[in-house]
């Protein structure tokens, strides 16, 4: 399901003529004022992708695109369960 979700939004993003991480980025920047992503690189072009996703926009219809795409984040978790916090 992640494998189909990629290439789903890496088709959204070509439409768009950016990447697919500055559409994640981008969508991460349009859940409001109080979320601040903070990617990591070690690449000066990757640098200014990042910052370059900043002047992204994404319509109502892009975001309910992602939405459709991805309706609950992605399949499965990052860790197994037995290294979880337990908060």
């Amino acid at each position: 399901r992640n494998l189909t979700a990629i290439r789903e939004l890496t088709a959204l993003a070509a439409a768009k003529g950016i990447s697919v991480t500055q559409l994640a980025l981008a969508w991460l920047l349009a859940q409001g004022d109080d979320v601040v992503p903070i990617p990591g690189t070690r690449s000066p072009q990757r640098l200014a992708e990042n910052v370059a996703a900043a002047d992204v926009t994404l319509t109502p219809q892009d975001l309910a695109r992602v939405q459709e795409i991805l309706p609950r984040g992605a399949a499965g978790s990052r860790y197994p369960e037995a290294i979880m916090p337990t908060w």
